[in-house]
């Protein structure tokens, strides 16, 4: 059964600015450890984000090309679902930002990851623990840089 993890960070930018990067999905292989590529396979409707991208990430032990189905909630959240994979089984997740006010965005990364293969759940859980580490101190640093 998979759990959830997840972690914050505060962002200095406005949560549009982060929601800008985390929309631009081409250049997630830029700022995002491991990963490979990632390909809008299904773009969102006129003005809409993508609504489905294919990614290669390569982070040992995992190694994998998948397709994520994404629900743009709002200008605050977005979500995404796994559509198909190799390796993994589920890959459920949202980023959740919330205005703090002073040019500031707390961003919130919840994941629920599951793979094909046994693995110790301790080991899951902290990989997926490095894995939204990762990701949030990368996306904090590609939005700072912009700003």
């Amino acid at each position: 059964m998979a759990e959830q993890t997840s972690s914050s960070i505060v962002v200095a930018a406005q949560p549009a600015a982060v929601m800008d990067v985390i929309a631009d999905f081409r250049a997630y292989p830029a700022w995002i450890k491991g990963m490979t590529s990632a390909e809008v396979t299904v773009p969102g409707s006129t003005g809409q984000p993508p609504a489905q991208v294919r990614f290669s990430l390569d982070v040992p032990p995992i190694k994998d090309s998948y397709t994520l189905a994404y629900d743009w909630r709002s200008g605050t959240e977005v979500s995404w679902t796994l559509v198909e994979a190799t390796l993994l089984r589920s890959l459920d997740g949202v980023y959740r930002l919330r205005d703090l006010g002073n040019g500031t965005t707390q961003v919130t990364y919840e994941l629920t990851l599951d793979l094909t293969v046994p693995i110790i759940g301790m080991l899951k859980r902290k990989g997926e623990k490095v894995l939204i580490e990762t990701a949030l101190k990368g996306l904090k640093r590609r939005v700072e840089s912009l700003a």
